[in-house]
């Protein structure tokens, strides 16, 4: 009724007799638009819903006995129109929470990293090769991680509705663009920090002989008793696919742990 006015509120009426669905929908998308992400998109919003119902109430076919079907099939067209912009605007909110989410992630990956180089120096701590190795293998495999944890991700957003829609009273409710992003920017961090800490996790039992069920190809002994370069590069990939896959399929990482945890506390 804002944007119909008062000289159109007796066609808008009659337009919810003739078309109540089609009214329905315009009001329920009109709401949608109005929350969009970008302003621009509620601004555009706002004058395509304005000028499709001065349209149809100027049109003289409103008045007739039936519906007609010219003009209920511009109204569909227009609402589906309407709707894809609305759903755009909803990817671009996820697209632009996860890119904000990933960068702040990774950048925040590397802050422990480069303090704990740093703080190593200053206590004067001196490591041997097999230290090295081993804290490299660690980095690689938890970096690995953090990567395959922004690919599952990723993977995860080719289905549309299981992104921007929630479970709400028994239902499911679509999330507001606005704090879709917030949240996929949150989402973005703290996913890339568990693929991190879930790889490292699985690294420290592999390497520690905790699990017996994996053969480690070259471990670190291996790699500076020889100091070999096919057991150098055997090293890297071997932890990096571990990594990998330890931040994509959490449940196999929470599932090796878990595993562990257990076996560990009945032999106790």
């Amino acid at each position: 009724m804002d944007l119909v006015g008062s000289e159109f509120q007796d066609a808008y009426r009659q337009f919810g007799v003739a078309f109540p669905e089609q009214q329905l929908e315009l009001q329920l998308l009109y709401g949608d638009s109005q929350r969009a992400f970008e302003e621009k998109t509620r601004e555009s919003l706002k004058t395509t819903v304005h000028h499709v119902l001065s349209n149809v109430l100027r049109d003289q076919r409103l008045g007739d006995p039936q519906p007609d079907k010219h003009l209920a099939a511009y109204l569909e067209r227009e609402i589906l129109r309407i709707r894809v912009r609305i759903d755009q605007d909803g990817e671009l909110a996820v697209n632009r929470g996860l890119n904000i989410g990933f960068v702040a992630g990774v950048f925040l990956l590397f802050v422990p990293l480069l303090a704990g180089e740093k703080l190593l120096g200053l206590c004067d701590v001196s490591l041997n090769c097999t230290d090295r190795w081993g804290l490299l293998g660690a980095f690689v495999c938890g970096g690995a991680g953090a990567f395959g944890a922004v690919l599952s991700v990723l993977t995860r957003l080719r289905n549309n509705d299981d992104v921007t829609r929630r479970p709400a009273n028994g239902g499911k409710a679509a999330v507001a663009p606005g704090q879709l992003s917030r949240s996929m920017r949150r989402g973005g961090v703290h996913r890339i920090f568990l693929g991190w800490l879930l790889a490292i996790a699985v690294y420290l039992l592999l390497s520690t002989g905790l699990v017996a069920a994996i053969e480690i190809p070259a471990a670190v002994t291996d790699v500076c008793s020889a100091e070999s370069t096919a057991n150098g590069t055997l090293f890297w990939g071997f932890w990096g696919a571990v990594g990998f896959l330890a931040g994509f399929n959490e449940r196999w990482a929470y599932g090796l742990v878990g595993r562990e945890v257990t076996t560990r506390q009945t032999h106790c």
